[in-house]
């Protein structure tokens, strides 16, 4: 069952544009015969004369006869349609120029009547479903642009979140210099009488000082990301001419016009990849600056490439460049790894160079927060001195090694470690030379253990080691090997050289006694003490009669 259109329940305005009086008068006549009050018509029988009326009075509609005087012809509709662009225009024609009306549909018309095979119902049907079609279309554009604008907001929150994350970043960085610079602030009052350690202070501040210096030089770049000014006023942003671009772009015209510009930018290494697969072989071989990447390709689309490019970690920064208005496209883009798109359409070399100045710096900064994050990571779980974990990771894992060990069944081996007379080392030599000692206890320790077997610093000159799937004999060996290479490892510091020893205290897990993370090192630290005890330099395992 079709639906009537909702304008027949509203009084239209017609304006009819007809020199011919009869056929005029013939127009009314019908409307008239519609025996309904919803039509008003105004009728004039000149272009110029008609639309001029148009921004006097309000107009649901205009029938247009295309041979007036003042205009013939397709430039009759084009001249109408540019001047109401808003309205619904419908085509009056001859039988002989029914040829002429259809072609006025692609310039504008909603649609098109004969003289002279019009009736009543025929000519008020066309009126009401041009103007329900206008409006419908006029709807959807409005739907569609509202559309565009939030795929453009989604668009901007993408990239807010990489400047919150770029700024987030830059606090935590900021956090540590400053932390110096009060600090030694601080100490500078303490050491008013001591002119060496006052100069080592205020090199702490200049260097604390130029570190908060270039971290506020990112900020500016975070704020001013979008564009840069220059002197001279120009948008054009200078880029490195040594920049090696990557073009994944299947269409050779539209790459030559591509390769001009960046050309023109001073950019005159770029290569072209035709399709998906030479990009992947490309990309895989070569080293590049970044990469503009056309949606569509013969064998895929960009999603396909920017997931293998994920896949694969190849970290080089991607533009893609989309038709006009396709927001869509360009929200998913960046969202599946994209840092920035284009349209086509609007490209030119101000906005091509905006656009690969600020991805570069964003790739940039994105890679330092990458790393200082990778760094943070490490300095949670490592000890700094000697590269082991450290005393909070080796508790967390040692939980971890205990709940495997009870549900596969498997041993498990717990190592506890102490340096012999070290403070001997520290009042002989001096702090330097006992950091020199554990950093290098470190290396041997770690040489001397499996990659599944974990060490940590425990604190001062304290080890621990867990040893996964091992028994006690084996674990015996190994620490027995590790203890005879540090009795015998001669440590040198200036001209001094030394040795020291270490003592050990090893326990097993006991399955059946469900042993606790803390009650397993407590066994292991009583058969380290009964080493000490026994004359140090020797490893002992912990038995109950300890």
């Amino acid at each position: 069952m079709n639906s009537k259109p909702n304008t027949l329940n509203k009084k239209l305005k017609i304006l009819l544009i007809e020199d011919d009086p009869g056929d005029a008068h013939l127009i009314r006549k019908m409307l008239i015969e519609s025996k309904s009050a919803y039509f008003e018509l105004e009728h004039f029988d000149r272009l110029s004369t008609g639309l001029e009326q148009l921004a006097q009075m309000e107009i649901d509609l205009i029938l247009l006869d295309l041979n007036l005087p003042d205009s013939q012809g397709l430039d009759t509709i084009v001249k109408a349609h540019a001047k109401a662009q808003i309205i619904p225009v419908i085509v009056l024609t001859g039988l002989e120029d029914e040829n002429l009306a259809i072609k006025s549909i692609s310039k504008g018309a909603q649609d098109y009547l004969v003289k002279g095979q019009i009736d009543s119902g025929l000519l008020i049907r066309a009126i009401h479903y041009a103007v329900e079609r206008h409006r419908l279309r006029s709807k959807l554009k409005k739907a569609n642009q509202k559309i565009l604008e939030q795929q453009k907001e989604l668009i901007d929150e993408e990239r807010l979140k990489v400047l919150l994350q770029m700024a987030g970043a830059t606090a935590h960085e900021l956090n540590q210099p400053l932390m110096v610079l009060l600090g030694n602030i601080e100490l500078i009052g303490m050491y008013k009488s001591d002119p060496e350690k006052l100069s080592d202070c205020v090199a702490a501040i200049e260097d604390a000082g130029n570190r908060i210096s270039d971290i506020v030089k990112k900020i500016e770049t975070i704020r001013n990301y979008q564009t840069k000014a220059y002197p001279d006023g120009s948008e054009i942003i200078s880029i490195d001419q040594d920049l090696n671009i990557l073009s994944i772009e299947d269409d050779k015209m539209y790459f030559s016009i591509l390769k001009k510009m960046l050309s023109n930018l001073g950019m005159t290494e770029v290569s072209q990849a035709m399709n998906i697969k030479e990009a992947k072989t490309l990309l895989t071989n070569n080293t590049y600056a970044l990469a503009l990447l056309e949606y569509k390709l013969p064998d895929g689309d960009a999603f396909d490439l920017l997931r293998f490019m994920k896949g694969e970690d190849i970290q080089v920064p991607v533009v893609v460049l989309t038709g006009q208005g396709n927001e869509a496209i360009a929200s998913k883009a960046i969202q599946t790894g994209a840092y920035d798109y284009l349209s086509k359409e609007n490209i030119n070399e101000s906005s091509l160079s905006r656009s690969i100045n600020t991805t570069l710096e964003r790739f940039r900064l994105n890679r330092e927060i990458k790393m200082a994050m990778k760094k943070m990571a490490e300095m949670s779980t490592t000890d700094e001195l000697t590269g082991l974990y450290n005393r909070r990771y080796f508790t967390e894992a040692l939980e971890r090694e205990i709940a495997r060990a009870k549900r596969y069944g498997t041993s498990l081996v717990m190592c506890m470690m102490d340096l012999d007379y070290f403070k001997r080392v520290n009042d002989a030599y001096g702090h330097t030379a006992g950091d020199m000692v554990l950093a290098e206890i470190g290396k041997i320790l770690k040489d001397c253990i499996r990659k599944s077997d974990l060490a940590c610093r425990y604190g001062g000159e304290e080890f621990a080691v867990i040893l996964p799937d091992t028994d006690v004999k084996k674990a015996k060996t190994v620490c027995e090997r590790f203890r005879k290479i540090v009795a015998g490892h001669p440590f040198k510091h200036n001209l001094s050289q030394f040795n020291i020893t270490i003592s050990m205290g090893i326990t097993s897990y006991n399955s059946l006694m469900d042993q606790s993370p803390i009650e397993i090192m407590e066994l292991a630290d009583k058969a380290l003490y009964q080493a000490k005890e026994a004359g140090r330099n020797q490893l002992v395992e912990y038995t109950p009669s300890i």
